[in-house]
């Protein structure tokens, strides 16, 4: 992505900040995940939204009208003996001239100069509780310039939550972000296509993951979550990811699995049989689920509100399952009562982008909000019935299918980003026989 866009972002919240502001943004911490053994870094996604700086230990400082600079970035000094170690930093000059800092100090001196920066702003956006100990810092920096409030020091007088702003913002998708959620939508699709056509019948849980972790790296892309590859009865656990079971012939497999590229999510979920032909049992769910998730796409246009799509699923649902004789009665009465939710127990998408659960309120005053151009969201029905249900018959048992797609609202109505990856039982079939 262009550096003009994380531009474009700073200068739309400067605007929204207005002068007397100050805006502070640390990186993500690196994380060890043991002993001296770290996880792979992965940068704070608001911080990564407004500069594209990659690296750790930095702090984004935003200062509306600042008669120096606007932007401010606090980095990692170069240091040729560690990047020996863990490879090359920006450094100050880089975080200028790459990263478009109007001016760069090292990390080591945020101590002394960013309580500067901070005194005589009226206003502090700073988003607390995500980072405790920089909360600690944040208030000691304050409290010290309240101690020389007698020599003219002035402090901040009001602390506002940078959520407000940022995460309002990167809930429309501009142009450039679209092209890279499309380009990560179309590497997804193929890790699943590939997923689907080597899957056979004794492979275990991991090869089938490994094919989609294969495709992901040799596009250059990394995994938005860690991946759900669970078979038989493993798909009707929600978020399973030990991934470590023989597939059964006879049985389902549900994936879902998503890349993410230039730290942008895709979110897919696909169900199919691992012998690659569904049971009667196996395709009436299945159909169902399916016709669920195209009724609630349908409702993804502007002018709508959030919950619409989730409701159409619950009608599809209950009916459907009062015909195949899982749910008894009528069904007006067991929606008002929630009777499908013994079998489909969670909402019907999230927003997209950044992160694979993106930023962004769903209420507003109370009320769900209205769907607008530029916003993304999955749409993910599904239904789950693990073995042993009191009056659930055995051919039902261990049918867990989830179908899940990226959904974009356009002026119009809605993009499906994520909409050249075979959904039908019978093209999931054909597909896996070998068919185009």
């Amino acid at each position: 992505m262009k550096m003009s866009e994380f531009a474009r972002r700073r200068r739309q919240l400067i605007r929204m900040m207005g002068n007397g502001s100050i805006a502070i943004v640390p990186a993500a911490p690196e994380r060890l995940r043991n002993r001296d053994v770290e996880y792979p870094y992965r940068q704070d996604s608001d911080l990564h939204y407004l500069t594209g700086f990659p690296e750790p230990e930095a702090v984004a400082v935003l200062v509306p009208g600042h008669r120096h600079s606007e932007f401010v970035l606090f980095c990692r000094a170069l240091d040729p003996e560690r990047e020996a170690w863990t490879g090359p930093r920006a450094g100050q000059k880089g975080a200028v001239d790459g990263f478009g800092a109007d001016d760069s100090f090292p990390i080591t001196d945020l101590d002394d100069i960013l309580p500067g920066l901070l005194e005589g702003c009226e206003r502090v956006f700073y988003t607390m509780g995500r980072d405790p100990e920089f909360d600690r810092r944040l208030i000691a920096w304050v409290n010290r310039i309240r101690e020389n409030t007698r020599s003219g020091s002035r402090s901040p007088a009001e602390f506002i939550s940078l959520d407000l702003l940022l995460h309002e913002m990167r809930l429309f998708k501009s142009a450039a972000e679209l092209r890279v959620m499309r380009a990560a939508a179309r590497i997804t699709m193929e890790a699943h296509r590939r997923a689907m056509r080597r899957c056979r019948p004794g492979m275990g849980e991991y090869e089938v993951e490994a094919e989609l972790l294969y495709h992901f790296r040799r596009h250059g892309a990394d995994v938005a979550y860690p991946p759900i590859v669970g078979g038989g009865a493993n798909g009707c656990v929600l978020h399973y990811v030990r991934n470590d079971a023989p597939l059964q012939d006879g049985d389902l497999l549900l994936i879902d699995a998503g890349a993410e590229l230039e730290c942008y999510a895709s979110d897919i979920t696909r169900t199919f049989p691992v012998n690659g032909r569904f049971t009667p049992a196996q395709r009436a769910i299945y159909d169902l689920v399916l016709k669920a998730q195209e009724a609630a796409i349908a409702k993804v246009r502007p002018g709508n509100h959030w919950n619409d799509p989730h409701q159409a699923v619950v009608r599809v649902f209950t009916e459907g399952l009062v015909r195949l004789g899982l749910l008894k009665g009528r069904p007006a009465q067991l929606i008002k009562d929630g009777a499908y939710r013994r079998f489909y127990m969670h909402r019907t998408g999230h927003w997209l982008g950044l992160d694979v659960h993106d930023v962004g309120d769903y209420k507003v005053d109370g009320k769900w909000r209205l769907l607008e151009p530029g916003m993304v969201l999955t749409v993910e029905p599904g239904l789950y019935i693990p073995a042993g249900g009191k009056g659930v018959a055995r051919k039902w048992w261990n049918i867990g299918v989830r179908i899940e797609d990226d959904v974009r609202v356009t002026p119009e109505g809605r993009e499906v980003l994520t909409g050249g990856l075979i959904r039908s039982a019978d093209a999931i079939e054909a597909w896996m026989a070998g068919g185009d």
